[in-house]
């Protein structure tokens, strides 16, 4: 290696700048391996994503479809938000839980989507080595702060059905905002975990994602790094973030079905249980969208296969969870009717308004001209 270039690699170490606890450059930085020659070093500015379809005939209908639906899951979210904030007899644990699990699933969708639909209005398929990175960490982060949120909220269920007298008391305020920062640490240190191995990779010459944003998995494919140690992490962290929320919320059904088969369901112990159905589609929904986005880029040869599973995680689970949540309970429907009900008296009372000062406004110019 010649001088010039050690000088170079040394200048541009000199310089690195930090995002999210890591180097910016280390993800920038790429090795060109020859099989027998020394390796070529070089810059990797951006990677090119490379989406769903090169047809520009379907970029409209894409660019409408995701929009509506990235639409849908922000609003439909803000709406859960909205009332549980607004409704005091929504100011549960449930309740308090699920505001949370909304304003995960925004920023789970916010991630990656925005980016895809200007992608496919600019007709440009390139992201920065920045805004890579920022979307594993963030997407990381509210991937894994979904899953645990989902564990919390069965333990909630759990507390509330088999031990229904205890429950104000064990399911405290102080509690629950305990469970939610827990929660959203653990999450952050796995988006850190992640984003510091992505930091550490040396990517070849091919720096094409078959995807729509930035995956782990696909930049694990595109390195030249040895990657072993980075797998056995992931592994290790799936087990943490992964398996053991999932046998957390097994345990607590398997618990609560326990109680019902050896009690009778009687007052809060059967409202307690009708939140069960609600919370149990969406567990099977998240956990099974994503074992589908395991599989399909793990044994699936056709990216196609992954990119319909990843589509259903990030973008049909996000919008669906409010309609399961409303549709199926009468307190977000009693909350949500409340919400209108003020809207309109408000447009009502705005309409009254304006019709009497137009009214005096023409009295007072008549008065003028008379």
């Amino acid at each position: 290696m010649e001088p010039e270039l050690f000088s170079y690699v040394n200048q541009r170490r000199s310089s690195r700048s930090v995002l999210f606890g890591v180097p910016q450059q280390r993800l920038s930085m790429a090795l060109y391996p020859s099989s027998m020659g020394p390796h070529n070093l070089t810059s990797v500015l951006e990677f090119i994503l490379l989406g769903f379809s090169e047809d520009p005939d379907l970029q409209p209908i894409l660019f409408g479809l995701f929009l509506s639906m990235y639409l849908v899951t922000v609003l439909g979210n803000l709406v859960i938000i909205l009332v549980v904030i607004s409704d005091s007899h929504l100011h549960t644990p449930m309740y308090f839980f699920l505001s949370h699990l909304s304003l995960s699933d925004i920023g789970f969708s916010t991630t990656t989507v925005p980016k895809m639909l200007v992608n496919i209005h600019t007709h440009s398929k390139s992201i920065t080595y920045v805004g890579c990175l920022t979307q594993v960490y963030f997407f990381l982060l509210f991937g894994c702060l979904d899953s645990v949120l989902l564990a919390v909220m069965a333990y909630d269920r759990l507390v509330a059905i088999c031990h229904p007298l205890h429950y104000p008391v064990t399911m405290s305020p102080h509690l629950c905002g305990l469970l939610v920062l827990v929660s959203f640490s653990f999450s952050l240190l796995n988006a850190q975990v992640h984003c510091i191995m992505a930091s550490q990779l040396a990517f070849c010459s091919d720096v094409e994602i078959p995807h729509f944003f930035c995956d782990f998995p696909q930049l694990l494919k595109l390195t030249c790094s040895d990657t072993s140690t980075n797998n056995i992490v992931i592994v290790i962290l799936g087990i943490i973030f992964g398996f053991v929320p999932i046998t957390g919320i097994c345990f607590s059904y398997y618990k609560v079905v326990l109680s019902l088969l050896t009690g009778s369901l009687s007052g809060g112990r059967y409202k307690a249980f009708s939140t069960c159905g609600s919370h149990l589609m969406v567990v099977g929904l998240y956990y099974g969208a994503g074992l589908g986005v395991y599989l399909s880029s793990s044994f699936s040869v056709s990216s196609r296969d992954s990119l319909v599973a990843s589509v259903i995680y990030t973008m049909v689970t996000p919008m669906l969870n409010p309609f399961i949540y409303s549709l199926r309970n009468k307190d977000i429907k009693r909350g949500l009717q409340k919400i209108v009900s003020r809207i309109l008296t408000y447009c009502h009372c705005l309409c009254h308004l304006f019709i009497e000062l137009e009214a005096a406004a023409k009295s007072k110019s008549g008065s003028r001209k008379s």
